[in-house]
């Protein structure tokens, strides 16, 4: 099957990225993917400038949230304040980070900054500690894995989450050494229950200060004779992340786990063997192997475009970089990446998320599928997430107005005289569903109060005839190439006028199966 240059230009704009930008539509016909590419490298080898948005307070206690309870200097009040902060902080971090994807043209950075937020998964109420370990993946995210795999593996958070603050000599906790081996390097079924053992000894020492600096206690190191991966010596933590880095296997697991995330979840065991080879021959540049990713012919076969489920941070920055807009009330994006699956610095284990079709269930999908809809409507909505204490940060049992504010919502969003337009026709009923406006939220219901800025889109389809128009919309937005049909769209959309149109038919089709696909 050929695809358009157009299609091929948006397939690698929601791989290396998010997905086109309002403002890119009308280059995507005639550039190359080749120009494309030098401009998304160019943009991300740019300095990176930290995300820091912890409250200079909070700071000045240098503590982390889980000793809180251990310090006899505060009063029952400060601690809970402190807590909250940080709370309050890692919200605003998620948006941060949020935001940075939707704008920045650095979008490839930003994109693999996600994939390594997913595969060094650390689930960490301190504030500081996160944002550290989000500093380390994103300064990190297109150089070198053992540099970035070493600065990670240093980080108060990961060292927190996995308890090497509590592994000591004669004492060792074997769950750093196990989760960077299983996850993070070789992956499971390439090491010994005794290398594990061996390598937690090695990792003994390795801690952190409360303020977040990575402190080697050599009080506590077991300085003994340690055999990992049939190499002995008197081994450190190090020497042990070099021994991993020196295994072949650790370069095809990651090149295997990036190929599910870049280009198909399912895999090419031939041509990841190839990358992976040059991946390791090349002391793990990950820019070469994106580079072998990007450049293959193959990256735009048939089988690779529009093959993949996006993720809920996809579909949620993608939605907002094809339609620019502002949200009045931010936090609701939080709420949303709880329905759909995958909260920002929570993910639901060490494993991080599994991705691929876990993305999607009976209850996930029909809000995926609504979620256009009430962005262009400012509709409501009455989902309420799964039970996760860990993401309720300690405030499940709590009455639901008070717990809806620990996760970042408010129980009633709006009084519908403050919200703003949706769009034209806005009574007008498409698929089943109404453009409402908003009339005020009934009570645990929420609200998006979204105003998106349509003129940058609508350029796209200066000079398009009102024929064309279904068939240029549905390109534009869709990744796959069999569309709606234009007597479809024309069934649910605005016809009086070609702006109504145009508008309607985005909004029909990012409501559809379809639009979950990149």
């Amino acid at each position: 099957m050929e695809f358009t240059n157009q299609l091929k230009n948006q397939h690698l704009l929601w791989r290396a990225g998010f997905g086109p930008m309002a403002e890119d539509l009308t280059a995507l016909t005639a550039s190359s993917q080749k120009s494309f590419t030098n401009a998304l490298w160019k943009a991300s080898a740019r300095s990176v400038e930290p995300i820091m948005v912890a409250d200079n307070v909070l700071k000045g206690l240098a503590m982390g949230v889980g000793e809180i309870t251990q310090r006899k200097d505060l009063s029952p009040e400060e601690k809970r304040r402190i807590r909250q902060q940080s709370q309050q902080d890692l919200k605003s971090l998620n948006l941060a980070w949020l935001g940075e994807m939707v704008n920045t043209d650095a979008q490839l950075r930003e994109k693999m900054a996600l994939f390594w937020h997913g595969h060094f998964a650390s689930r960490n109420l301190n504030i500081y500690y996160q944002q550290l370990l989000l500093d380390t993946i994103r300064q990190g995210a297109l150089g070198n894995f053992g540099d970035l795999l070493r600065g990670v593996s240093k980080s108060a958070a990961m060292i927190n989450f996995l308890n090497n603050n509590q592994n000591r000599k004669d004492h060792p906790n074997e769950n750093f050494a196990r989760e960077v081996m299983e996850l993070f390097t070789i992956g499971r079924g390439n090491y010994t229950e005794h290398d594990v053992k061996e390598s937690a000894r090695a990792f003994t020492g390795w801690g952190a200060t409360l303020s977040g600096e990575f402190q080697f206690r050599k009080g506590q190191h077991d300085d003994g004779q340690k055999t990992v991966l049939g190499k002995t010596g008197n081994l450190d933590g190090d020497a042990v992340l070099d021994i991993l880095l020196e295994q072949r296997q650790t370069a095809l697991f990651i090149t295997r786990k990036l190929w599910r995330y870049l280009v198909n979840d399912e895999v090419d065991e031939a041509r990841v063997e190839w990358l992976a080879g040059r991946f390791y021959q090349s002391n793990y540049d990950i820019k070469g192997l994106l580079l072998d990713i990007f450049d293959g012919g193959w990256f735009y076969d048939s089988r690779n475009i529009g093959s993949r489920i996006k993720s809920p941070v996809d579909l949620l920055v993608g939605i907002r970089r094809l339609l620019p807009m502002k949200i009045a009330n931010e936090q609701v994006q939080l709420l949303i990446q709880r329905l759909l699956g995958q909260l920002l610095f929570y993910p639901p284990n060490v494993a991080g998320w599994p991705g691929g079709a876990s993305w999607i269930d009976s209850s996930s999908l029909m809000f995926r599928l609504r979620l256009p809809e009430l962005i262009y409507a400012s509709g409501e909505f009455q989902q309420q997430p799964k039970d996760d204490d860990d993401q309720m940060m300690g405030m499940k049992d709590r009455p639901m107005g008070e717990a809806q504010n620990a996760a970042g919502v408010s129980g009633n969003t709006s009084s519908g005289d403050d919200q703003p337009e949706g769009g034209d026709r806005s009574s007008r009923r498409f698929g089943g569903g109404k453009f409402g406006k908003g009339r005020g939220a009934e009570a645990g219901a929420q609200m998006i109060r979204a105003e998106i800025d349509w003129a940058p889109y609508l350029k796209r389809f200066d000079g398009v005839s009102r024929e064309q128009l279904p068939a240029a919309v549905g390109a534009t937005v869709l990744q796959t190439a069999s569309g709606i049909g234009a007597d479809m769209l024309k069934k649910y959309t605005d016809n009086d006028s070609r702006e109504g149109f145009i508008k309607t038919a985005t909004i029909r089709l990012m409501s559809t199966p379809e639009y979950q696909l990149c």
